[in-house]
């Protein structure tokens, strides 16, 4: 366990949010939500106080540190964007020995954030032709971990084993090329939730067939952000698979009674760029309170920007939606402001800017 993982445990056991426990240790929110971030640490002074509110042994604070010095692991990330599942994991004690990613805006993120980092920027059909190993100047299983959130496509069920020569073609085969090449001890991969039930559950029973014709035990679980200390409301499937030689088992996390809301986490951010809205949506998002949406407008508003879905039926109420201080915000999405999906600053009526979605989806500030 790292130092932010017991503070943010801390914060959760004690029913607090981080400016509750800023002020008990006499510390700034913004000081506790870079610490919370890996950003930076707590001083001596920092610590001491945590220490005496808490009933904190010293001790586990300088264990967690020490642990966290001899222990590391090591990983390979695909499809890896701009590096949220990999600065997770590097958080959480694993050496990146390789990223890979197809968009050279998100490889140049990478690269610019970790210079240290080997990022090829390329389809994932070269990487996985490769001689992976002899690149990582590995041993096959020597590996860690294989982590990535492949694209979810449909398959074909031509053949009848629905095994890997059944997905060719699809993103899904060319990380399960990897995960056969690299033989890893473990593979994490994560994807949305509607994977579940996808084609009946087809797609995801066939990922599953192959990830067990590779040689792996495979689980699964629908995981909510904001379980873990997120303020996003995030569900995505995590599935992890433990090679069939290794007698271990994994357990997913229970999630954290404390459940951070938007004015947790933006506080004095700073400033960057944003989307803005054009004149006639404007005047629209005026008329919604915050934690409102399109049913909140007038109804002769909501019938005009509604237009064809007005009468649909169903809740669509990320439409016209303003997100207020008191809750998560709805899922970060690449566009800040689509129609179908709208997500409005509490107070000023623009979408969250590139730092605001930042903080939100917990990236340090420097990233």
């Amino acid at each position: 366990m790292e130092l932010s993982l017991l503070l943010q445990q801390t914060i959760s056991n004690n029913h607090l949010n981080q400016t509750t426990f800023a002020k008990v240790i006499n510390a700034t929110q913004a000081q506790v939500s870079d610490w919370l971030s890996g950003k930076s640490k707590p001083n001596y002074d920092n610590l001491r106080s945590i220490v005496a509110n808490f009933n904190i042994d010293a001790n586990v604070i300088l264990n967690v540190e020490n642990l966290k010095k001899e222990k590391k692991f090591t990983n390979v990330e695909l499809f890896a964007g701009a590096g949220g599942l990999a600065l997770g994991l590097e958080y959480a004690g694993f050496d990146n020995l390789l990223s890979n990613d197809f968009d050279k805006d998100a490889c140049e993120t990478l690269k610019m954030n970790r210079p240290d980092w080997s990022v090829f920027c390329e389809p994932i059909e070269d990487l996985a032709n490769r001689d992976l190993l002899s690149l990582l100047n590995l041993k096959e299983g020597e590996l860690d971990l294989l982590s990535g959130g492949y694209p979810c496509q449909s398959f074909s069920y031509a053949g009848k084993r629905l095994g890997l020569n059944d997905v060719r073609g699809t993103m899904f085969y060319y990380y399960a090329k990897v995960l056969e090449q690299l033989k890893p001890k473990m593979f994490l991969a994560e994807n949305v939730k509607g994977l579940v039930n996808h084609d009946g559950g087809k797609t995801l029973t066939t990922m599953i067939n192959v990830f067990e014709e590779i040689g792996y035990r495979v689980q699964y679980k629908v995981l909510n952000a904001w379980d873990y200390g997120v303020a996003e409301k995030r569900e995505r499937i995590v599935i992890i698979g433990i090679r069939n030689d290794l007698n271990v088992e994994f357990k997913y996390p229970e999630p954290h009674d404390y459940k951070p809301v938007l004015r947790d986490v933006l506080q004095n951010v700073p400033e960057s760029e944003g989307a803005s809205y054009p004149q006639s949506k404007k005047e629209v998002f005026d008329l919604v309170p915050p934690g409102g949406c399109w049913r909140d407008l007038p109804d002769d508003v909501a019938r005009a920007y509604m237009k064809g879905s007005y009468g649909l039926g169903g809740g669509k109420t990320g439409m016209a939606r303003r997100i207020s201080w008191d809750e998560p915000s709805l899922t970060i999405l690449c566009s800040p402001c689509m129609k179908q999906t709208d997500r409005c600053h509490p107070d000023e009526t623009r979408p969250f800017t590139v730092r605001e979605s930042a903080r939100i989806q917990s990236f340090p500030d420097e990233w």
